[in-house]
């Protein structure tokens, strides 16, 4: 066979060759990048959930936070008009069953309602999340401190942990969500055209083993967006459980509340509108209407001392929910309700 006819096959040959292995690295490039964009996919829906269920939890927290404020700032009303009266016994710590209620203290709750005051007229420009961080911390707590370091300057988000905002509830600690969240390399690589036969065979050669180094690092972007997906789940397992938590202490927080709005206006009417400010001169029925208002106070000072979050011990730990102080807290709640027969006003 001539030389030239020779030289026709062979390129003939090459160019087959070479055109199939281009097909089968084309097809390896179509699987990787089908991988990249279904991880890019997977990846941002977790993060959307994440995302809202972050925002929701917070929010609730938040308001949570600024109720509690709320009702520890309304204590110095409360003290104002129950100092008045004269001649009244001393109110000691209440205890019946497993409900302990503290007993009524005028200095403590003259500085827990200050406290609360300033926490309140700072929260106008906060970040969200910075009066939830309040709430899980204990807000009576919280208070305090805010009494401490007002004068000294302290910003209110630097405040009992309050500039975590969104990471004490999310438990991000060191950053647990960047295991995955921008660590996923997207992208595409573009491989210039070949010409004829052995031309076409080198490329296709060139072309397999990028499409199959481009296949391995889709396979590494899954594997990224898997790993993700499971620090992300655990974490919105906690955001779950502290907003359901939330829910739950929350109702019983504004039952109680509602039961001592209601008793304070009247003991308010009682001993400021109508003047009565001698225990002595006092009827039955507004004896224990004062008694049972200054109890109340001492239901919600101890309920705004719960911490909702109990904060990890390493970086890379979620926050737990402090399940066993809530329930106990809405369980004495309850209990104190029932028992005195307020639970019909809630």
């Amino acid at each position: 066979m001539p030389l030239p006819a020779i030289l026709g096959v062979a390129a003939a040959i090459a160019g087959a060759t070479g055109i199939g292995s281009a097909i089968h690295g084309g097809a390896k490039m179509k699987k990787a990048n089908d991988t990249m964009n279904e991880a890019k996919m997977e990846h941002q829906a977790n993060i959307a959930a994440f995302e809202a269920l972050n925002e929701e939890t917070t929010s609730a927290m938040d308001q949570l936070g600024k109720q509690e404020l709320e009702i520890l700032k309304s204590f110095e009303k409360f003290a104002s008009i129950f100092e008045r009266i004269q001649n009244k016994p001393e109110f000691k710590t209440y205890q019946r069953g497993d409900v302990e209620i503290p007993a009524y203290n005028a200095e403590d709750l003259k500085e827990v309602s200050i406290g609360a005051g300033v926490l309140l007229g700072g929260l106008g420009g906060a970040a969200l999340g910075t009066a939830g961080a309040f709430a899980a911390s204990g807000a009576t707590t919280a208070a305090v401190m805010a009494l401490g370091t007002a004068s000294t300057g302290t910003a209110i988000a630097s405040l009992s942990g309050a500039a975590a905002t969104n990471a004490t509830l999310a438990a991000l600690g060191g950053g647990a969500l960047a295991a995955g969240g921008g660590g996923i390399a997207l992208g595409t690589t573009i491989l210039g055209a070949t010409t004829l036969g052995a031309g076409i065979l080198v490329g296709g050669i060139i072309f397999n083993l990028v499409g199959k180094k481009i296949s391995d690092k889709a396979d590494e972007a899954m594997e990224q967006m898997k790993k993700a997906k499971k620090e992300i789940d655990t974490i919105c397992t906690y955001l779950t459980d502290l907003y359901e938590t939330e829910k739950k202490f929350e109702k019983s927080l504004s039952a109680v509340n509602h039961v001592y709005q209601r008793h304070l206006e009247q003991l308010g009417n009682l001993v400021i509108l109508n003047g009565k400010t001698d225990w002595e001169t006092y009827t039955d029925a507004e004896k224990t209407l004062t008694e049972n208002t200054a109890l109340l106070v001492g239901i919600l000072f101890k309920m705004c001392k719960v911490r909702l979050v109990l904060t990890s011990e390493g970086a890379a730990s979620v926050n737990r929910v402090n399940h066993v102080e809530a329930e106990r807290a809405i369980r004495d709640a309850n209990e104190f309700l029932n028992s005195t027969g307020l639970a019909a006003l809630a």
